[in-house]
């Protein structure tokens, strides 16, 4: 099986090292702008110059090489790259999100249908053991049917830091809204969980504490410098140097050397004080959404945590599910008659599997590959399914902005007509 890279940055890779890993594909292209990067993905699949880019249109313009393409790129570019791409009829595995924008989210669902291309999006909690055994056991009517579910994601304070105050997707214009970026997984999550589109969505939020303001007193531009770096908790020093080799310090440099890392906080944006960045996305938002089966949802979407995590707990007629996804941990409670007799209850261990995001990462790449090799239509997380959950975070990011209360269709039919 032959797959092109689209996007040679961390989500890029870890997809497509898995592949690659398998001995079943060949990496046979790779499109990159920025040249260290492109270089490195090339070096470590053997790609050869005549097949490595620095323009998506120069690839495209080779017509169809490959079985299917792998685009996780900036999330602007998304919708060009996915339409050429489907006028080639590759099948397509796409970062998540589809699009900032929610017309072309459709535009591109509209043209795989047309093409007969599979478009499966990198919605990963789907194929987490965690999230798929909540969802058994929802649809095992065990305790009955959902009433209600509270879902939490703890993004974490030096997380929300790293990718939204100093890195990419920082900004609205740049990249997306926060709710969209960060949280079109649990978007999608709720609704595969709830097992309905949604009706309503209404949602507050804002940029509460990563601001000027906020500084402390002799801070300065940047944390290498900066007289107020020893008593803050996000000096760069502090949240790069301990973990030089592995996430985040990977995502700032190369070079991951001691010199290396001094060097890219002195010039990049990622050595920054998170109290002076350009940075414009909220850091805490809440969602409150009524589905069209009447089961209510409260999310909140914090980076006001001390580790980046998920939580849940969904509420059913006759008992209630309880998770932690850094624990691996799903509690299931049968309802007792009073408050001093016991209760039935169980503890699930879902088990550590490999790969990021709970084993998401690996189980992805695996169906995708599966569809590709067995020419199937049949995903966890194809466009089609996907698309609901980035017009839901639309919605939210709009009842946000305007205040008001969002009608999910009548939403859905002004993205249509306009």
């Amino acid at each position: 099986m032959k797959l092109a890279l689209v996007g040679a940055g961390q989500r890029g890779m870890i997809y497509s090292e898995y592949a690659y890993n398998t001995k079943k594909v060949e990496i046979v292209a790779v499109v990159e702008t920025d040249d260290q990067r492109r270089a490195t993905a090339a070096k470590k699949f053997n790609i050869p110059s005549r097949m490595q880019f620095a323009s998506v249109e120069d690839f495209y313009q080779n017509g169809k090489i490959a079985d299917a393409v792998i685009i996780a790129s900036m999330d602007k570019d998304h919708y060009k790259q996915a339409m050429a791409a489907l006028d080639l009829e590759y099948d397509i595995l796409l970062e998540k999100p589809i699009s900032p924008d929610p017309k072309e989210c459709l535009e591109i669902q509209e043209k795989a249908d047309k093409k007969g291309c599979k478009v499966i999006v990198c919605h990963v909690l789907r194929y987490t053991n965690f999230f798929a055994t909540i969802k058994e056991i929802i649809d095992s009517r065990e305790l009955g049917k959902v009433i209600t579910i509270q879902h939490n994601e703890n993004i974490g304070n030096f997380h929300i830091a790293h990718s939204f105050v100093r890195g990419n997707w920082r900004r609205s214009d740049l990249s997306s809204p926060l709710i969209m970026q960060k949280s079109c997984h649990d978007m999608d999550i709720l609704t595969w969980l709830a097992g309905s589109e949604a009706r309503r969505i209404t949602s507050f939020g804002s940029l509460s504490y990563f601001k000027e303001e906020k500084a402390p007193a002799n801070s300065t531009d940047r944390c290498l410098t900066c007289k107020a770096a020893e008593d803050c908790r996000f000096d760069a020093l502090k949240a790069y140097m301990p973990v030089i080799g592995s996430w985040p310090a990977v995502a700032i440099t190369a070079d991951q050397t001691e010199e290396g890392i001094r060097k890219a906080l002195m010039e990049g944006p990622y050595g920054k004080c998170v109290y002076r960045c350009d940075n414009d996305v909220c850091d805490n938002q809440v969602v409150l959404i009524e589905f069209k089966n009447n089961v209510t949802v409260s999310f909140n979407l914090s980076g006001f945590t001390n580790k980046m995590s998920r939580t849940i707990k969904v509420m059913c007629e006759n008992g209630e599910i309880r998770g932690d996804d850094s624990l691996n941990q799903i509690e299931v409670t049968r309802f007792a008659s009073n408050g001093v007799d016991g209760f039935e209850q169980r503890v699930i261990h879902t088990g550590s599997v490999q790969g990021g995001h709970g084993g998401g990462d690996v189980a992805l790449m695996d169906d995708f590959l599966q569809l590709i090799e067995t020419h199937s239509n049949s995903s966890r997380s194809s466009i089609t399914q996907s698309v609901e959950s980035h017009v839901m975070a639309f919605a939210a990011e709009q009842s946000r902005i305007t205040g008001k209360v969002i009608d999910m269709d009548e939403f859905k039919e002004e993205l249509r007509n306009f």
